[in-house]
């Protein structure tokens, strides 16, 4: 009987375990960025040039799912409870064929399905989009870099790569998803000014063959390359900022 007692003890614990723990599950959160809707493009009736846009890569941290912070140069973390709802990549590369579309100086803009009818071939990097939380307060940091290539010939007549800052205003993850959005806008908007097309335009005018180089984005230092191996990976929990 005591051997009884002590199992049906032990199991009524056992139970009264694993219903304190399934009420403390808990389900991530998912977001996505959110920029403003580009205008409707005007009548292209000399629009002659098609384009085609590559899905834009980025370093493979970047495509875990997870939001991404850093707490120092040299550290990468993820929120283990909230998640991006669409790939950010998809979501760029979206973005930049809405975009250009939106100009009216294209005849044509789709997403690169591996075929070559297009004259003009956009691919891209975005390098950075995470949380930082060093050098006092809380940051969001946008990197992307992006090249026009012509498809008969494989010369690069455009390419640029521009890095951008925002604050947050407010120490919660959504805040820092607004703050990210706020800030791949003014991204978006700075690498497409002026617009590639122009800038492949007066090449050809030039009759430059060679890359057209944006010389500012040189200086930044943004290349096409993957996470330093240095850099030490973690992972961890986060409710709140």
């Amino acid at each position: 009987m005591k051997r009884i007692h002590i199992t049906t003890v032990l199991a009524v614990f056992s139970l009264t375990i694993l219903a304190g723990c399934s009420g403390k599950i808990r389900h991530p959160s998912y977001y996505t960025l959110n920029l403003p809707a580009p205008p409707d493009p005007p009548a292209a009736e000399n629009a002659k040039a098609t384009v085609a846009i590559r899905e834009f890569s980025a370093p493979a941290y970047l495509r875990r799912g997870a939001i991404v912070f850093k707490t120092s140069p040299e550290s990468v973390g993820f929120y283990a409870y909230h998640r991006w709802a669409v790939d950010p990549c998809e979501f760029v590369t979206d973005s930049m064929r809405d975009r250009l579309s939106a100009t009216g100086l294209f005849a044509h803009v789709k997403r690169y399905d591996g075929r070559t009818d297009a004259e003009y071939l956009v691919s891209g990097r975005l390098e950075k989009l995470e949380e930082i939380d060093y050098e006092g307060g809380v940051k969001v940091v946008v990197s992307i870099s992006a090249q026009m290539i012509r498809i008969d010939t494989g010369a690069t007549v455009w390419t640029k790569a521009v890095s951008k800052v925002g604050n947050v205003d407010r120490r919660d993850v959504p805040a820092v998803v607004s703050a990210m959005s706020d800030t791949m806008d003014l991204a978006m908007q700075e690498l497409l000014t002026p617009v590639p097309v122009e800038t492949a335009r007066s090449a050809v005018v030039r009759g430059i063959s060679t890359e057209f180089v944006d010389r500012t984005s040189l200086h930044q230092g943004l290349r096409y390359g993957a996470l330093n191996t240095n850099t030490h990976i973690k992972e961890k929990p986060r409710c709140q900022l």
